[in-house]
């Protein structure tokens, strides 16, 4: 148990006391004991929280990036030096192992690092002119008041990933982040008002999910909404904030495929697919939901994946020997195994996993490989978020880059090859925001993030994570000549 009572509502520099009959019980999916209660928030603190932001938008937007930056910097070196504890919390709620939850801290870390240095970075332009009496330049500016919403499987990461450019910006923060993860969003606010951040500027609601939502989409002061999660959320949004023509960063659902080739370094494809596919447990949107093969190395890729996979560990993310903590809830434990359920009525096989894990009390399912799929199986079209690898063999280049884009998802997806001219080609033709040759972690704070197609709008990261919270103001000076 952290604490019986978490206050987890932070409006204008101020924690608000929790009401205990309006209160959300959050538990360890590992073990499923209670770890403390939070503040049921909604509409109401919602708007308070739109009017602190509002007006500490006055000041904090008309700042220099220097002045925004310090605070930044400071936010950063504390995150570093607390990442253990912050990691600790994650797992806590989360489930993910501790080893990754620190390295998950570290990362969130690295992006106000990145943002502390691009806050004055913020260029505008001087256009030249084609007529004698004008002169044109575009002023950069701050849009205004941001609702971020933010997803369970990244609780620390997603949060400074989306304030780091907002702050940098000079924009306000109102945030909400899932109801599953509050704690890790409690103790970054903790550390930005650790830092020095003015109050007003970055804001916390907790609770009803769809009245804070809601909210933020009506309020015609929230001027640009930053959100990852599902693609049908993703849509809900672009529908309701359409009244007030809110700009929006939406990172939604992927479908990432994985391609093998035969001049692949097949130690190095297991060894990274399986990274790829299990790390979080399959929880994340860039991980590998389809893995294609080719004929000729297939069978000594499946041999030694079988044997990395079934070395793995599963259990409590505490657990220093853990490699694979629990999935985040009871529904999404249903969906996996519903999708294996499905793939194995059509005729796929098992070839290490697909079981619960009996030993655990949590939500808790084995690692799973799967060899003869087909494309009609619902593995091959949804994304499952869990730890289940469907494996497929290929023999020719354009078909598989044909069956690798066969879908309304273009958010991630990986070759593995060593010849130079396939690495140019394929990743030219691949239909996603993000190719990784070789590499299954390409998420890093200096280079952009975000997907094509039915998995988003906008990018994250690198100097193009700035541009959504800036407004273009183009002034044209007339002049005696």
């Amino acid at each position: 148990m952290i604490n019986s009572i978490t206050k987890s509502i932070y409006i204008n520099g101020q924690w608000l006391d929790v009401d205990p009959e309006k209160s959300d019980l959050i538990s360890n999916p590992a073990t499923l004991e209670a770890l403390t209660s939070v503040a049921h928030g909604g509409a109401e603190e919602t708007k308070q929280a739109i009017k602190a932001a509002d007006q500490a938008f006055q000041s904090w937007g008309k700042l220099s990036g220097r002045k925004r930056s310090k605070i930044l910097y400071k936010a950063h070196e504390l995150m570093l030096a607390d990442a253990e504890r912050l990691g600790t919390i994650l797992t806590m709620e989360q489930g993910k192992p501790l080893k990754e939850a620190i390295g998950e801290v570290k990362g969130a870390a690295a992006f106000l690092l990145w943002y502390a240095e691009e806050a004055s970075r913020a260029y505008g332009e001087w256009i030249p002119s084609s007529v004698r009496s004008k002169r044109m330049l575009v002023i950069p500016q701050p849009v205004g008041v941001v609702g971020a919403i933010t997803p369970w499987n990244f609780p620390s990461s997603m949060i400074t990933r989306k304030l780091g450019p907002a702050l940098a910006a000079g924009c306000t923060v109102v945030l909400k982040p899932a109801p599953e993860t509050p704690l890790s969003a409690v103790e970054i606010v903790k550390i930005f008002e650790q830092a020095g951040m003015p109050p007003g500027v970055v804001n916390l609601v907790t609770g009803d999910a769809e009245a804070i939502g809601k909210e933020m989409l009506t309020n015609k002061t929230v001027r640009h909404i930053t959100f990852t999660g599902s693609t049908n959320v993703g849509k809900y949004l672009m529908r309701e904030s359409a009244e007030h023509i809110k700009k929006l960063s939406l990172e939604l659902g992927g479908h990432a495929p994985i391609i093998v080739f035969d001049d692949a370094d097949i130690d190095k494809a297991v060894s990274l697919s399986l990274a790829s596919k299990f790390r979080n447990n399959g929880q994340t949107c860039i991980c590998a939901n389809r893995v294609f093969v080719h004929e000729a190395v297939a069978e000594d890729f499946q041999a030694k994946l079988k044997e990395k996979v079934e070395a793995l560990k599963v259990g409590n993310g505490l657990d220093e020997e853990t490699d694979l903590g629990p999935l985040i809830n009871a529904q999404a434990v249903e969906k996996v195994q519903s999708h294996l359920g499905d793939a194995i009525e059509k005729g796929a096989t098992v070839v290490c996993g697909g079981s619960l894990d009996e030993s655990e009390h949590g939500h808790f399912i084995s690692p799973t490989v799967l060899a003869n799929v087909s494309d009609h199986m619902r593995i091959m079209i949804e994304e499952t978020f869990g730890p289940i690898m469907p494996l497929q063999t290929f023999t020719d280049e354009d078909v598989v880059i044909e069956k690798a884009n066969q879908t309304d998802y273009g958010l991630a997806a990986y070759i593995f090859t060593e010849n130079t001219s396939r690495t140019i080609r394929v990743s030219e033709a691949l239909e996603y925001g993000i190719v990784g040759v070789n590499d299954v972690f390409p998420a890093v704070p200096e280079a952009p993030f975000g997907g094509i197609k039915q998995s988003g709008i906008g990018k994250e990261g690198g100097h193009h994570g700035m541009d959504d919270f800036l407004e273009k103001k183009f002034v044209s000076l007339g002049i005696d000549v």
